[in-house]
């Protein structure tokens, strides 16, 4: 069974910062490329950061120089460093795997940036 557990999200001030880390389980981790997406109400859930099995990164403009992915193979472990928050980033955080057909999906992590 394919599992995918966020963790690290909560309550940041603007300017702050917090760190996500999904651990992968079921999976051949090494071979998948993988991704934050995020998701705030009323809107449609959009890629955030991605980070390929081998190694290429790539960011939504909007966190581009802000936010940054990593993973740790050895861990099946993917991370997100988010730093100089900004309230707009509020959203539901959600971890994906990806390879050829196959896609899994996190439950998702809450991330509020509020004074």
């Amino acid at each position: 069974q394919v599992q995918l557990v966020e963790s690290g999200g909560g309550l940041a001030q603007p300017g702050g910062s917090l760190r996500l880390s999904c651990a992968a389980s079921g999976i051949i981790f090494g071979i998948y490329h993988m991704g934050w997406y995020r998701q705030a109400p009323g809107k449609e859930r959009e890629l955030v950061a991605l980070i390929t099995s081998g190694g290429g990164t790539n960011y939504a403009d909007s966190v581009k120089g802000r936010f940054t992915i990593s993973r740790d193979n050895a861990k099946s472990t993917v991370y997100l460093q988010m730093n100089s928050l900004k309230p707009e980033d509020t959203a539901v955080y959600y971890c994906n795997a990806a390879r050829d057909t196959l896609n899994y999906w996190g439950q998702g992590t809450q991330v509020t940036v509020s004074s």
